[in-house]
C-alpha cells in the first residue's frame, strides 16, 4: 500500500463536490500538506471552510491551464488527486473550453505529474464512456463506443492520456469511472441541476415532483462520503495501469428514486409524469447499473450507505441552503 503518511497531495479541482470530500477524509490519513487547486468555477471556498484552518490546509485559486502555476504547485508533492473538469452541460455550450480544460489541462497536469516526480496520480474519469451500455451490470471492460456527448469522449481521451504517460514515462494512474454522485455540497444552483434537487425545491414548496418519461429510467447513484473512501482506496493501492466503477452496484430507477425522497422528507405528494421533449430523447441515458466487483476484488471498496440513508443525509444539508434548484429542465 502506498503510505500517505507525512506526504504532500495536491488535488485539482479541491474545492469541488468530490474534490472537498476528498480533501476532508485525507485529513484524517496523517498527510503533511494538502494543496487544493480550484479555480472556483464549479467549486467553491464554502466546501472547504471547515478545513481551511488546519496548518495541513493550503489553498490556492488558479486555473490546470495556467502551466506555470502547475509546476509551482507541483514541486515537492508526492500525490495527485485530478478531480478538476467541468460540467456535461457547460462541455456542450462551450465546447472549445471543454478541449481546453479536459484535454489539454489534463495534459498540463500530467506534464507536471512527470516533471517533478509524482508517485502516483488517481484521475476521475465517468460513466459517461460507456454512454448507453450494451451489458448490464456493466463491467470496466465494456466499449466506449456508445459515448455521444464530448464529456465522455474527453474523460476516455484523459484515460488513454493515462496509460499513455505510464508507457512513456512510467507516471503510476488509476482512473476512476464515478456513476451518480450524490450527497451534500453537491450541485444545486442554475437550470441543469440534478433530478434529486430539483424534486426536493418542488416537494418542498408543497408541489408535485415531475417524473419526465414513464420513471423507469435507471441511475446508479452512489454516496459522495464512498466516493471519496474509494477515491483514497485507489491511491493507497499499489495497483497501477487500471479503471474502475465507483458505484453502489444497484440499479434504482427515477420511480423508485422519487419514492424514496418523498418519503425521506415525510410529505403526502405523487409525481407528475410528463413527456420527454425530443430533444432530451436524443441524449438520454435510459439505463446505468455498475458491476462493481473489480474494485472489490483489487482495492476492498463496498459502498457503505444505502441510498435511503444517503438521501436522509442530502435533505439534512439541502435544509440549511438557500432556497435550490430550478424548475425548468
Amino acid at each position: 500500500m502506498n503510505e500517505l503518511k507525512d506526504s504532500r497531495v495536491l488535488i485539482t479541482g479541491g474545492a469541488g463536490f468530490v474534490g472537498s470530500f476528498i480533501a476532508d477524509q485525507l485529513l484524517n490519513q496523517g498527510v503533511k500538506e494538502i494543496i487544493i487547486l480550484d479555480n472556483l468555477s464549479r467549486g467553491s471556498k464554502n466546501n472547504i471552510k471547515n478545513i481551511l484552518s488546519s496548518e495541513k490546509i493550503r489553498f490556492r485559486e488558479g486555473d490546470i491551464r495556467d502551466r506555470v502555476l502547475l509546476h509551482e504547485l507541483f514541486q515537492g508533492i508526492d500525490y495527485c488527486f485530478h478531480m478538476a473538469a467541468l460540467r456535461i452541460t457547460h462541455c456542450v455550450a462551450e465546447p472549445r473550453e471543454a478541449i481546453q480544460v479536459m484535454l489539454e489541462g489534463t495534459f498540463n497536469v500530467l506534464e507536471a505529474c512527470v516533471k517533478y516526480n509524482i508517485k502516483k496520480v488517481v484521475a476521475a474519469s465517468s460513466a459517461s464512456v460507456y454512454g448507453l451500455a450494451d451489458a448490464f451490470p456493466t463491467k470496466e471492460d465494456h466499449h466506449p463506443y456508445n459515448s455521444i456527448t464530448l464529456y465522455g469522449s474527453a474523460k476516455m481521451a484523459n484515460e488513454l492520456m493515462l496509460r499513455s504517460f505510464y508507457h512513456m514515462y512510467g507516471l503510476n494512474y488509476v482512473a476512476l469511472r464515478y456513476f451518480n454522485i450524490y450527497g451534500p455540497r453537491m450541485d444545486i444552483h442554475g437550470r441543469y441541476t440534478e433530478v434529486m434537487i430539483r424534486w426536493y425545491d418542488l416537494i418542498k414548496d408543497g408541489r408535485e415532483p415531475l417524473i419526465y418519461g414513464d420513471g423507469k429510467q435507471t441511475m446508479d447513484f452512489v454516496y459522495i462520503e464512498d466516493v471519496a473512501r474509494a477515491t483514497i482506496l485507489a491511491l493507497r493501492t499499489e495497483i497501477s495501469d487500471e479503471v474502475f466503477n465507483i458505484a453502489s452496484g444497484i440499479e434504482t430507477s427515477l420511480e423508485e428514486l422519487c419514492r424514496l425522497l418523498i418519503e425521506a422528507m415525510e410529505v403526502n405528494l405523487k409525481p407528475k409524469y410528463v413527456p420527454i421533449s425530443e430533444n432530451i430523447k436524443k441524449v438520454e441515458i435510459l439505463r446505468r447499473w455498475a458491476d462493481i466487483s473489480k474494485a472489490y476484488k483489487i482495492m476492498g471498496f463496498k459502498p457503505k450507505f444505502h441510498l435511503k440513508e444517503g438521501l436522509v443525509r442530502l435533505i439534512e444539508w439541502l435544509k440549511t441552503q438557500e432556497k435550490v434548484g430550478s424548475q425548468t429542465r
